[in-house]
């Protein structure tokens, strides 16, 4: 790992910078997946059909996973920097200072890649009627059928996806961060296009055909990209095994780690498959919503601070590693509590005006916001969860956060399990849950357990990993109490303003229109976050001081490695 501050030797960053930059290329994306995901709940809204769209994404998602992610970028760059001349890692370089070394190392990488990934994919077409009936096994022998046929259709994905990634890393190489940071958002056009004009003509099979079409587009992009760069990988007669293998080692715990995530993931859709029609809609709606804070705010400043902790740990400053890590972890609960009491609140204002028109009822809206409130409450666990990690990884000690994340994800699967099965059998917890999240008049709540375990299983994650990092790394010392008591506090006062504001403008803007339930959450959710600035400006808030500080410079300069795709 230590191969990896080799690319930062040159150019030292402060994280809040990164993380701000590494943010604004995520907005953009995430912005583009919102009306990605409206477009879908116009047209077809949650349905069985679509839930078939849905459970489709499991396999070709775990190939992508499982292979794209062992030629990592933040891997393979510090090994082919190592055979740039010296002045590439310092100016960036341009086609003619390639040398063959570098080329041999790409070109080794790609032949092995796509052989594993071509075959890989094929033997997952063949025995995909034998999968489809893990992934959903609630499913009638119709629709599983479907999510054959999508599942097959959409293992082209992984294959241009990877092979994306793999072209992204020339694309970083020579800097183009911008043209790196735009195949997200060609891959959610193409997406978008085949919505609006293949869906009308294949139905949900031009859902599928759009995600190839998008996982094209973003390929495309980091093709020409690379073409223009001088720097174009073939393939390799003559491989060096040893070094391909030794790059598949060091990428191997961070796999697994989103491996392990994601087969909890593809145990919660065949638990949803039991459930009634659009449950699995439902989840994934809600589970897009949660992740547009958490890609903007978790994995931007993980992403952001792990260059910065392994150059830390591998000068055997100490201290300097504790004080980035304790920035970073200050900074993830800054920001995200905020967004946990805001999303809760205005739960019912966000869904509706992001998803509620068309084919997406009010009584979608209602189970959609009571899934996303549940969420919610695991957006800083997910986020803490993403540094903690990258702790470990930065020191080289892959095993504590193996198994945890292993740990945890198994008792995802339990959770839900156990939770279906006390919310169905014991009428005074369903009682509960529906009365909380005032969902009790309407059909299909049972698929709000499965958030719940989601949310439950990544919480005992976070815990688990901050009770071992401070004792590892911090010798028991506290490192993000205070910054998470005075967030707390701006948090609630935020809460309380916004709910008080939606009960205050709900008579004056109306709730029948989309502007006036725009403009109902929008300005009280405002007012609710000026408010909770000024307690933390009273409090003398340290991170707020911090964020200024960083909106002062010109943080979109800042040379970053911009992080790869990690699901389709």
């Amino acid at each position: 790992m230590q191969k990896i501050l080799r690319i930062f030797s040159k150019e030292y960053v402060n994280i809040n910078q990164a993380a701000l930059l590494l943010g604004s290329f995520t907005f953009l994306s995430q912005i583009l997946a919102l009306f990605r995901d409206r477009f879908i709940a116009h047209f077809i809204g949650p349905s069985a059909g679509l839930d078939a769209y849905y459970a489709a994404f499991r396999v070709p998602d775990l190939i992508f996973i499982s292979i794209a992610s062992l030629a990592s970028i933040t891997v393979l760059i510090p090994f082919i920097i190592e055979k740039m001349p010296a002045r590439q890692s310092t100016t960036g370089g341009n086609g003619e200072t390639v040398t063959a070394e570098a080329r041999k190392l790409m070109n080794d990488v790609f032949t092995i890649f796509l052989i594993a990934m071509v075959g890989v994919s094929l033997v997952a077409f063949l025995i995909m009627p034998y999968l489809t009936s893990f992934i959903a096994p609630g499913f009638t022998p119709i629709m599983q059928a479907k999510v054959v046929l999508f599942s097959r259709i959409m293992l082209l994905s992984p294959i241009l996806m990877g092979l994306s990634n793999l072209f992204g890393t020339v694309t970083q190489l020579f800097r183009k961060f911008f043209i790196y940071s735009l195949s997200p958002i060609f891959y959610n056009f193409g997406i978008i296009i085949g919505i609006i004009i293949l869906y009308p003509i294949f139905g949900i099979t031009g859902l599928a055909l759009g995600v190839v079409l998008g996982a094209l587009m973003h390929f495309l992009i980091q093709v020409f990209a690379s073409f223009g760069c001088g720097f174009i990988p073939k393939f390799s007669f003559k491989i060096n095994f040893k070094e391909v293998k030794q790059i598949a080692l060091i990428s191997l715990p961070r796999t697994l780690g989103l491996s392990f995530n994601n087969i909890a993931l593809i145990s919660i859709i065949a638990f949803a498959s039991y459930l009634s029609s659009g449950s699995i809609s439902i989840f994934n709606f809600s589970f897009n919503l949660q992740s547009v804070p958490l890609n903007i705010i978790g994995i931007s400043y993980a992403v952001a601070a792990f260059p910065t902790l392994v150059k830390s740990f591998s000068s055997q400053k100490k201290n300097e590693f504790k004080d980035h890590l304790k920035s970073t972890a200050r900074q993830i609960v800054f920001w995200s509590l905020p967004v946990i009491f805001l999303f809760i609140v205005l739960r019912a204002q966000i869904v509706r005006v992001i998803l509620g028109s068309g084919n997406f009822s009010w009584e979608n809206t209602r189970l959609v916001a009571a899934s996303l409130a549940v969420f919610s409450i695991s957006v800083l666990a997910q986020g803490m969860t993403a540094i903690l990690s990258r702790a470990y990884y930065a020191t080289g000690n892959t095993k504590r956060p193996l198994i945890v994340n292993l740990f945890c994800s198994i008792l995802i699967i339990i959770f839900s399990f156990v939770f279906l099965r006390i919310f169905e059998e014991v009428a005074v917890f369903r009682y509960f849950i529906e009365s909380l999240l005032k969902v009790e008049d309407i059909s299909g709540t049972e698929v709000l357990m499965l958030p719940l375990a989601y949310s439950a299983g990544t919480i005992l994650n976070f815990i688990l990993h901050w009770y071992f990092v401070r004792k590892d790394f911090m010798e028991g010392d506290s490192f993000i109490t205070k910054t998470f008591f005075q967030s707390l506090g701006a948090s609630f006062f935020i809460g309380v303003i916004s709910y008080a504001g939606l009960n205050i403008f709900s008579p004056i803007f109306g709730t029948t229109t989309g502007w006036g339930v725009f403009l109902q959450g929008f300005i009280s959710g405002i007012i609710g976050i000026c408010a909770g600035i000024l307690v933390l400006y009273l409090l003398k808030n340290e991170e707020i001081k911090d964020l200024v500080q960083a909106l002062k410079t010109k943080f979109w300069n800042v040379k970053v490695l911009v992080a790869p795709q990690e699901e389709l």
